[in-house]
């Protein structure tokens, strides 16, 4: 991940997240590749918070490893928040994904998506979109059901904030 989604991140949690409330947070996408800067190190600072990285492949920052992308055996409304970042672009069927991301969340939970709107390929194994804000609201409001918070550009990174 790059150092600009990782300070976006760092904007959320301390904008939208209670450090006195116990929260279990799922960070879709989580592994760590080449030893980079990750979204643990931020959720990790603060006690009352759990956290849970989901991939596809065992790794860093890794405690779920689903072979499904789209099925993911979590319960439903399991997570209070749900994060990924640098994940979207990578993923061919972004709806089936999002769904996936409403499911586990919570009612009255929080999601944070960062996607790059700009960046060159790099496929991890492939690279499949770059996304721009009304494509961020579409994608989380009409087809994840989430009730947008904020969605915003922010340099190469579109971010978006919703809660269920």
């Amino acid at each position: 991940m790059h150092d600009s989604s990782y300070k976006q991140m760092i904007l959320f949690v301390n904008n939208y997240l209670d450090r006195n409330k116990e929260l279990k947070i799922l960070d879709v996408g989580s592994h760590s590749v080449l030893g980079q800067i990750s979204y643990k190190d931020i959720i990790i600072t603060t006690p009352t918070w759990h956290y849970f990285g989901l991939d596809l492949v065992e790794g860093t920052n890794v405690n779920i490893v689903t072979k499904d992308l789209y099925n993911w055996t979590i319960t439903d409304n399991e997570y209070d928040v749900v994060i990924s970042g640098q994940c979207l672009e990578h993923v061919e069927d972004m709806y089936k994904w999002i769904k996936e991301i409403s499911r586990v969340l919570k009612p009255d939970g929080l999601v944070c998506i960062i996607a790059p709107n700009s960046w060159g390929i790099h496929r991890h194994p492939v690279d499949c979109w770059r996304i721009f804000p009304d494509g961020m609201r579409f994608l989380m409001t009409k087809i994840g059901g989430l009730k947008e918070l904020s969605i915003y550009m922010n340099g190469v990174d579109t971010i978006g904030i919703g809660t269920k």
